[in-house]
């Protein structure tokens, strides 16, 4: 058997050839091979052409094109999002204030209650009513300032002595208040080993589910500045935007965690103490709104006008030192029904649980219940509160 080309001798690749066997000749045609370039188009892919022009793209292509390019637009929609978040801001528009209330003069403590009996905060004192503090002068007014003190009298040799307890005060508001501008004059802070006292709103009722909101809180001999502070019920965070001189401490204000530390915020060294005592003290201004809860301090020496005017614009102020905005913390369902409270605590939840880290000498309890002339200095002394209202 044998082949030869019967049209194109002489060249590679036979356009026709013949076969011949036994039984005669046999001619078999085949045209040009197919070209690799028309099978390519026909994929809709050309050979030899850019990757980057499209129309030359395969399908395959095309989807992994696509879904780079979905990828992308969804990164950017999450990045915008986030950055959105992360820059929401209440609009705290100027408010008008009206005065509404005010704790001044002889009669300071006349608008406020005695709590009386033992600490709910386990602290080591003896709530004494208003007949009691008033004879022992733990409380008392004047033209000009009000005081309120821890007992200096009752040493270890009285009878009966302060081994279950030092006397003291706490009092309440009988107005309860919803919001306002509170101006709070202090001219003196307490401090001294084994205090804890606070100048705070809160609905003592009905804690935690309505709030609480400290201004003005140290503890032992308060080295380390006022600390401003809200304990609430869950789905209050502070860990947002926020416009503040203050250094945030925790950002969650939820009362069940933290050992119920609260979302707090310190300022300076010379904010609590004997700094401060020895400037004079000043002016502690807490604005609560439905956009936030703001708190300035303002040392005697730097009141603005508008204060002692009595008509204050919190949107000149300048930068707060403390703010607690409402872009993660509803603060009307929060915050409700809240009395001003004034106390002087010893040892409890937190002067005892840092006492022995204060650098104060021997055991909380042992020290307050022992040394009565330690707490010469543990006593407030303010001018005048004001409560104002927006118009």
């Amino acid at each position: 058997m044998g082949w030869r080309d019967s049209t194109n001798p002489g060249k590679a690749g036979p356009a026709s050839f013949q076969v011949r066997d036994t039984d005669g000749q046999v001619e078999l045609i085949s045209g040009s091979p197919p070209r690799y370039s028309q099978t390519q188009q026909n994929m809709g892919y050309a050979a030899n052409q850019p990757w980057y022009k499209p129309k030359y793209w395969r399908k395959r292509t095309w989807a992994i094109v696509v879904a780079l390019i979905v990828a992308i637009i969804i990164a950017v929609v999450v990045a915008a999002v986030e950055v959105t978040k992360a820059n929401r801001y209440p609009n705290y528009t100027k408010l008008n204030y009206s005065l509404s209330d005010e704790y001044s003069g002889t009669t300071f403590f006349d608008k406020f209650n005695y709590f009386e009996g033992y600490d709910p905060a386990q602290g080591f004192v003896h709530y004494v009513p208003k007949e009691q503090a008033t004879s022992l002068n733990l409380t008392y007014a004047s033209a000009d300032s009000a005081i309120l003190r821890v007992d200096t009298s009752v040493g270890p040799t009285s009878d009966p002595d302060a081994s279950t307890g030092r006397f003291s005060v706490r009092v309440e508001s009988t107005t309860q208040y919803n919001d306002g501008l509170f101006i709070f004059d202090v001219k003196h802070t307490p401090y001294g080993c084994g205090s804890w006292p606070a100048l705070w709103l809160v609905d003592s009722a009905h804690w935690p589910d309505n709030g609480e909101i400290d201004v003005m809180e140290a503890v032992n001999k308060a080295t380390d500045g006022n600390q401003m502070t809200l304990h609430t019920t869950d789905n209050c965070e502070m860990d947002v935007k926020r416009k503040m001189t203050g250094d945030s401490l925790q950002t969650n204000c939820l009362n069940s965690t933290n050992s119920n530390a609260g979302c707090g915020v310190s300022g300076p060294t010379d904010s609590y103490g004997t700094t401060y005592n020895d400037a004079s003290g000043g002016i502690m201004a807490m604005e609560w709104r439905a956009e936030g809860i703001r708190m300035w301090q303002f040392g005697r020496g730097s009141i603005p006008s508008d204060i002692t005017a009595k008509n204050p614009d919190p949107s000149t102020w300048g930068t707060a030192a403390a703010d607690f905005p409402n872009t993660d913390c509803d603060i009307g369902s929060h915050f409700r029904n809240q009395s001003i409270i004034v106390n002087i605590d010893l040892c409890g939840q937190y002067a005892g649980n840092v006492y022995a880290q204060s650098g104060c000498p021997s055991n909380c309890t042992d020290y307050v219940a022992n040394n009565p002339d330690a707490f010469t200095d543990t006593y407030w002394e303010f001018g005048k509160f004001q409560v104002y209202t927006a118009s």
